[in-house]
């Protein structure tokens, strides 16, 4: 598939005056900034009849009352061949009953549309729903920007979890700065600025931040409250100015002119961020809860200002956490207490504006465009794939019955008094082959899953026999793990890969922290110390990844030392490292190629992010598995592993054959990892998803399991199933079957965890 060469942005645009054509202009301007090859282009909407000076980006204009100028629109982008089609839906744009008009353009155009949502309602009208569901029909993926939208988008309008992105509104990227220079620059210095900035309109609640003046006043009398924006072009052809009058009415009443200004300005982007940067607090005094997205909002905090909000959608959720302050719709008593009381507190005020910088540096324009630009590839690569196989894509996740009973017969059979084989033939241990480490710390991650999560208990023996193959297989004087052995009992080699030695030091952690027997739990972390140094000088991602999981688990329970805590980071730095220089919107992974074991990356940065507190980790993890998860999902919703047929291939879609049961392991850990981080349920379906593929769910449509014995077949080749059932297969199919008994237990949609914060130096 060629890459993204046109796109097409529907929307209102710049200069019309309202915050869908900032969006849209600021959200054009930055996907096109991101591609040299790139060809971006704006149809704008136009209100009332008014016409408007745009610049050369708008090739296109659509009256919003003549549905035939929506045709035109239509015939001008099918045949301008555009790849994709943006859409900024917001109903009070668009003509006709709830907007319906544009519906004459979506219905007639021949390339993926991908839809952000600006508005989503909790209780629409029946028309306006029926418009809503209409346009996500029509549409290839759906971009919100709150996770409030999302779980309307699921519950009320019943839309599938993985047609849903959230992607964050955008901001500028600009430097964290003290306000000073920038009040001297407007002529505010020495004086303690409160900022309201956007389109005025009786919804905003400006009145009750002026009622708050004077409580504030009484505690910084040097304060100052500047109202920059425009009245709304709507309230003034039907009122005219009569609003903005009231209020300056309101403030004369109560005695405060001199510190309440109002700027009736529409300003450029420079302008503004100005006049942001100037002020002290920036306040949203919003009047009711249903607005899932505010610009202004996102800019002030992408800014990193200290920001007092009424709880509105987006505001719960971006100021959380310390990252903001929330008052009760209306209240100008709490709303003015607390903005006095970051006014006389400079240290609570920096450690605010810290945390919101900090945590807005992924809602840049230019992290913002990439993600835009993933959702259109994800949305045209699904349109190229339902022309090809003349069916829709459809992606629910096949319905299961509850998971099998743990059974572990074929496991027991797969072990001797050395440990667990290597290979089988058919169900036959294959003594040809001997044994490794790779498949005996994985035996030993299944033993202490079992015994620590009382699924079933295996023989103490048992688990005694695999600890005793890894504390074998360490070779003190190369400080390495070897790796392969033979039935006899010799080492085949002095050290083995750096992927096995990965492999070993995640089977250690999670014994370390696991394991029932507190004399193995100390055994453990004391070989995991040793065998950690060493990693520092690898160059596998994958070995990489495994010591991530090894050290989430070891630092709970050794109390974090330095060294693993500074180990933990360059392990975490060096894969964002590879992600960023390998990443383009349709390549979103951390090498040229896929392999084997793939998902356990994305893993690693997840579990990583989230233990540690940095949503860098954990927004690239996520990131980069939502990418994996839809290349490993087939038009009809299954479950296609990458193959290792693809290994050695440089930026293609993978290969369909063979298909390994690690790599549906390795899937369904990652996606429980990424569902226990942000709580999503559509992590859950792609976990199931991958699950399902153990039993039948697949291309073959042809179980790899027996119910009866817990035995595994090896794979997929391209006409049957592999019938040998190794040591790597069982294990494999345990681990998921143990994962996702587990998560059947948990109760409730969003596990309580402690809240992901950023760090500050």
């Amino acid at each position: 598939m060629s890459p993204l060469h046109r796109i097409a942005f529907i929307g209102n645009s710049l200069p019309r005056r309202c915050g869908i054509a900032t969006f849209t202009t600021d959200l054009q301007q930055a996907v096109a900034s991101s591609g040299t090859d790139l060809e971006t282009s704006i149809v704008a909407m136009n209100d009332h009849g008014h016409a408007y000076d745009y610049p050369r980006s708008v090739h296109y204009q659509v009256s919003d009352d003549r549905i035939e100028e929506y045709a035109g629109a239509a015939d001008f982008l099918n045949d301008g061949r555009f790849d994709v089609v943006s859409l900024q839906h917001e109903f009070g744009i668009f003509g006709g009953e709830a907007g319906g008009h544009i519906m004459a353009l979506l219905s007639r155009l021949k390339m993926p549309v991908v839809t952000t949502l600006h508005t989503v309602l909790s209780e629409p009208t029946p028309v306006q729903r029926d418009v809503m569901e209409r346009i996500v029909d029509a549409s290839a993926r759906v971009v919100v920007m709150a996770e409030k939208a999302r779980d309307l988008l699921r519950t009320v309008y019943r839309l599938p979890a993985d047609k849903i992105e959230v992607i964050a509104h955008g901001i500028p990227d600009f430097a964290f700065l003290a306000p000073d220079d920038a009040k001297a620059r407007l002529g505010f210095s020495g004086r303690s600025v409160i900022l309201t900035f956007g389109l005025l309109s009786p919804n905003k609640g400006i009145e009750v931040m002026i009622d708050a003046m004077p409580a504030i006043l009484r505690r910084r009398p040097d304060a100052v409250y500047v109202v920059l924006g425009a009245t709304h072009p709507n309230l003034v052809r039907e009122q005219g100015e009569a609003y903005r009058a009231s209020l300056m009415n309101r403030v004369r009443e109560l005695g405060v002119e001199d510190h309440v200004i109002f700027l009736d300005q529409f300003v450029d982007q420079a302008t503004l961020l100005g006049f942001i940067s100037m002020c002290d607090v920036y306040v949203t005094p919003y009047l009711n809860e249903a607005q899932m997205t505010s610009g202004t909002l996102a800019y002030s905090f992408g800014l990193g200002k200290a920001v007092v909000s009424t709880p509105y959608w987006h505001a719960q959720e971006l100021l959380a956490d310390g990252r903001g302050i929330l008052v009760p719709f209306g209240d100008a008593v709490a709303i003015g207490d607390e903005i006095a009381g970051l006014l006389t507190d400079i240290d609570r005020r920096q450690a605010m504006r810290l945390r919101a910088y900090a945590s807005s540096r992924s809602m840049t324009w230019e992290r913002t465009a990439k993600r835009y630009l993933a959702a259109f590839e994800t949305a045209r690569r699904g349109r190229i794939l339902s022309v090809v196989t003349g069916t829709a894509m459809t992606t629910p996740p096949p319905q299961m019955p509850a998971p099998p009973e743990m059974q572990t017969g074929h496991f027991l059979c797969m072990c001797d008094d050395t440990g667990l084989f290597q290979h089988a033939v058919h169900s036959v241990p294959d003594r040809a082959h001997g044994y490794c480490v790779d498949d005996n710390a994985r035996a030993l991650l299944l033993a202490c899953t079992l015994n620590s999560t009382g699924e079933r208990h295996l023989a103490e023996a048992l688990t005694a026999r695999f600890a005793s193959f890894v504390q074998h297989a360490w070779n003190p004087d190369m400080r390495r793990f070897r790796n392969f052995m033979s039935f006899d009992r010799r080492w085949l080699e002095e050290i083995g890969s750096e992927d096995s030695h990965g492999r070993t030091l995640w089977a250690l952690g999670e014994c370390a922290r696991s394991d029932v027997s507190p004399s193995r739990r100390q055994w453990a972390a004391a070989l995991f110390a040793q065998a950690l140094p060493v990693v520092e000088s690898f160059t596998s991602p994958r070995a990489w990844g495994f010591t991530l999981l090894g050290l989430d688990a070891y630092c709970a329970v050794a109390g974090a030392p330095p060294t693993a805590i500074w180990l933990r980071t360059l392990l975490a730095d060096r894969l964002l490292g590879l992600l960023s220089a390998v990443e383009t919107p349709s390549w979103v992974w951390f090498e040229d190629g896929l392999s084997y074991d793939n998902a356990r990356l994305p893993q690693a940065l997840i579990a990583t992010g989230a233990s540690m507190q940095v949503p860098g980790y954990l927004e690239a993890g996520l990131r980069s598995l939502r990418w994996l998860a839809d290349l490993q999902t087939t038009p009809a919703g299954l479950f296609r592993p990458v193959g290792s047929d693809s290994f050695g291939d440089k930026r293609r879609a993978p290969r369909s054959f063979d298909q390994q049961p690690l790599e549906a392991t390795a899937t369904i850990s990652a996606c429980l990892a990424a569902w226990r981080a942000d709580g999503d349920p559509h992590w859950r379906t792609e976990a199931a998803r991958a699950f399902a593929w153990f039993l039948g769910h697949n291309d073959l449509s042809a179980p790899l399991v027996d119910l009866d014995t817990g035995a595994c077949r090896d794979g997929l080749h391209r006409d049957r199933a592999n019938e040998n059932r190794g040591g790597e297969s069982v294990v494999s199919y345990l681990l998921s079957l143990a994962e996702i008994r587990q998560q059947a237990r948990i109760s409730g949609d969003r596990p309580k965890l402690a809240p992901l914060r950023a760090l500050h130096a």
